[in-house]
Order: structure tokens, then C-alpha cells, then sequence
């Protein structure tokens, strides 16, 4: 049985990769802070990211009103000798990727600032996703001894924000 001529595996196929293009999103990266990031050009698609070991546990306070805070729990370097504040059984950490605020609205007074004493359910600061203000709410009862984010800061999963004592 005569077979004719062979099609390279398309799987097998080497794409030239743009060096120039990796560094300007790993550039992007460190600018922003991100973790990740993709991006889709005539077909093609490029994604770089950074290490990351986090595992994110969802703890649903009462009174929340359907939005989950999460809580990271990452490995911290015994050598390193700095305290990681995801580790904090206290965090509040983002639910969610978007735009942190201390407002909710430029000039306004911040919702809660350091030494601010908060209960369960009270808005800690707004994540704004896809053009829709996403309340955060204060997981328990206590003490703001920590604010981890700017205002206006780009923000991933699993990232510290607030420290509720």
C-alpha cells in the first residue's frame, strides 16, 4: 500500500519564539504586580507567569452577603526571617482579581483605616471587576491592624489585603 507524501505533525512544529515580547510582560509583571499574564495575537498566544504556591481555603462569614473572603496559607522560607502576613490568621485576603479601593469614591473617606475597629460584615474595601464595585466585608469582629494594599492597586486571588485583629 503506497502512502503519499507526509504532513509535518502540526504538534511537532516549531513556533520561533519572540524574546522580546516575554520580556516586556515579564516587565509588565513586575510592574503591576501581577502573577500572570496572557495575551492572543493573530492566533498565536503567549502567557507568562510567575511561581506560585499559594492554596486558597474559602471561609464563608455570616452575614456576608454571598461574597466569600479568602484566606491563603503560604509556605514561608525558614531562613527568610520575614513574616508573611498570608500566614496571619487574621488576613483578608482578595476574592477575586481586580482593582482595590479604600473608598467608594476618590475624595471620600476610606472605609477603614489602621486602628479602625470593625464587625462582622462591615465593608473593609471595594474590588472592582468587569465595571461592577464588589464589596469586601470584614470576615470578624476587630481590630484593622494592617492595610497591605494602595488604593487603586491591581489586586490577584488569594492577595493579603487587610489584617483583622
Amino acid at each position: 500500500m503506497a502512502r503519499g507524501p507526509q504532513k509535518p505533525d502540526a504538534a511537532k512544529a516549531i513556533v520561533p519564539i519572540d524574546e522580546d515580547a516575554i520580556r516586556a510582560l515579564a516587565s509588565l509583571l513586575d510592574e503591576t504586580g501581577l502573577t500572570e499574564i496572557e495575551i492572543e495575537q493573530d492566533g498565536r498566544r503567549l502567557r507568562v507567569a510567575r511561581g506560585v504556591t499559594a492554596t486558597a481555603v474559602s471561609v464563608a462569614p455570616a452575614g456576608s452577603r454571598g461574597v466569600d473572603t479568602m484566606a491563603a496559607a503560604v509556605p514561608v522560607a525558614a531562613s527568610s526571617g520575614a513574616v508573611d502576613p498570608s500566614l496571619h490568621p487574621g488576613v483578608v485576603a482578595s476574592p477575586m482579581v481586580g482593582t482595590a479601593y479604600r473608598a467608594p469614591e476618590p475624595g471620600a473617606k476610606p472605609f477603614v483605616d489602621i486602628g479602625s475597629t470593625v464587625k462582622a460584615g462591615d465593608v473593609l474595601l471595594i474590588i472592582e471587576a468587569m465595571k461592577t464595585m464588589n464589596q469586601i466585608p470584614a470576615p470578624r469582629a476587630g481590630t484593622v491592624t494592617q492595610i497591605l494594599f494602595e488604593d487603586g492597586q491591581p489586586v490577584e486571588f488569594g492577595e493579603p489585603l487587610v489584617i483583622v485583629e
